[in-house]
């Protein structure tokens, strides 16, 4: 009767470089999961921004909904006293049906935009999203060298790849370790029974045996399977950061444009809109100015109000996707 143990013994340095692979390929994915995290905050983010022009969309359309009942009324008024035309009830009556209507498709996209952002927080699609009336614009602090840097440093998906890098390297080198043999020990022991004319000794056994690695072309198509990797990975990363690059050159240019916009809106387009309807609303009650030119002054003011909130809206979206892009919130 025999009973024997044995254990197989890696060449020197084949375990550690196993390790290595095993604990690179771990962080690699665990990078994956933090670039994971960074996509949800984006989308988040844009969902919410969007909702928040949504909101004050739908806000414009019901201040100029009361409004153009007002100049319905007004021209009805000016028609009872033969001052007015009829055309200019039905043009007042068709631009508020127009509203109606964007009033409509505006509260389908809120549904959309709220179950999109319920389901990504994963939380029931029916949860009331409440958006604030206004938001203020965040300034960028750092130019593009700085997000450059910040993005090299922080930006999971970069370390991912320089986890791959290094876990190819690790396995290249554990594939030329291949060419050297495995050893294995062991340890028997045999128990025999005595005969009547014998006494038999049990017997003990120790061995050491190893393997010939004779057959090398499949070690050498491990090894240039490894290198391949770490190429790939190398020009995988380069690829990623000339997009970096090129996303924070497009996203700033787009940030600056939409702050510029917002301001010039503000400060400019908005209130000289308001002086024009002002005063073509003194000018149709005083029989100077034609129901249509009123009409023009309102829908132009109604634009360039949307026009606002898109900016502000858009611009923190940019926003939000320059931080996924560098991977840190700014």
């Amino acid at each position: 009767k025999v009973i024997g143990i044995s254990q197989q013994l890696p060449f020197w340095g084949k375990r550690k470089l196993r390790e290595e692979v095993a604990e690179k390929e771990a962080e690699s994915y665990r990078w994956i999961i933090e670039e994971r995290k960074l996509e949800l905050g984006r989308m988040v983010k844009e969902t919410w921004y969007q909702l928040f022009s949504v909101d004050r969309s739908l806000a414009i359309v019901a201040k100029n909904l009361r409004i153009m009942a007002d100049f319905t009324t007004l021209a009805e008024t000016r028609y009872s006293v033969g001052k007015g035309l009829q055309q200019d009830i039905l043009k007042a009556q068709l631009e508020r049906s127009r509203m109606l209507d964007m009033q409509i498709t505006l509260r389908q996209q809120r549904k959309s935009l709220e179950a999109t952002i319920n389901t990504l927080l994963y939380r029931p699609v029916d949860t009331p999203v409440v958006i604030p009336a206004n938001i203020s614009l965040q300034p960028l602090s750092l130019n593009a060298a700085e997000l450059l840097q910040t993005a090299e440093t922080n930006r999971p998906l970069i370390k991912s790849y320089q986890a791959v890098i290094e876990k190819g390297e690790s396995a290249k080198r554990l594939a030329e370790k291949e060419f050297y043999p495995d050893f294995t020990v062991s340890f028997d022991y045999m128990q025999r029974d005595s005969t009547a004319d014998e006494k038999r000794d049990d017997m003990y056994a120790v061995g050491l045996s190893f393997n010939l690695p004779v057959f090398t072309h499949h070690r050498h198509e491990m090894v240039a399977e490894s290198s391949s990797q770490v190429t790939m990975a190398v020009e995988e990363l380069k690829g990623l950061k000339n997009s970096i690059t090129n996303g924070i050159a497009d996203l700033t240019a787009q940030l600056e444009r939409r702050k510029q916009l917002v301001e010039l809106y503000r400060t400019g387009i908005i209130p000289q809109a308001e002086q024009s309807l002002e005063s073509a609303t003194i000018g149709y009650r005083v029989n100077k100015v034609d129901f249509l030119t009123l009409l023009d002054s309102r829908v132009i003011l109604f634009n360039y109000e949307r026009e606002y909130y898109d900016s502000m809206a858009d611009y923190q979206v940019k926003r939000a996707q320059l931080e996924a892009l560098v991977g840190l919130p700014l």
